[in-house]
């Protein structure tokens, strides 16, 4: 039934899996049996109440964090506020640099915030796209 390779010729592991192999049958019959129960969705995929500012932002009193982050995603792709910094520098080599914000698909990590989501980004101008779910914890109620 099982070959001495899989062991590499153990005869105590070959009979401890034939013995287990025979006492985990019945179990697997039994747990097929059982109505399958429906977990609720609990950490991060659990809908929580949200705070007024990010309640007015996305429309609705509660959402789980993963649609929260999607939502304001969607909103930030939609308006094309993703951007990056480029540097230019005049020809002669001055020390003054002009500073453009302009729309780099090859690095996108800043987020420039309009009015809507200065609101939830706590009056930010910019912000990177890694601090946005630390930015969101403030605005999801904690219950107990």
């Amino acid at each position: 039934m099982y070959s001495s390779r899989v062991f590499r010729g153990c005869r105590a592991l070959m009979a401890a899996a034939k013995a287990g192999t025979r006492a985990s049958a019945p179990t697997a019959s039994a747990a097929a049996t059982k109505p399958r129960i429906l977990s609720r969705p609990n950490g991060i995929m659990k809908a929580v109440a949200v705070s007024p500012a990010l309640r007015k932002f996305l429309g609705v009193p509660e959402v789980s964090r993963t649609d929260a982050v999607k939502k304001i995603w969607e909103y930030i792709k939609l308006n094309n506020l993703q951007v990056s910094l480029s540097l230019s520098l005049n020809p002669s080599d001055h020390i003054d640099a002009t500073i453009s914000l302009l729309p780099n698909p090859a690095n996108k990590r800043e987020i420039l915030c309009d009015g809507k989501l200065k609101t939830i980004f706590d009056g930010k101008d910019k912000v990177g796209f890694l601090e946005i779910s630390r930015l969101l914890s403030c605005h999801f109620v904690k219950t107990n």
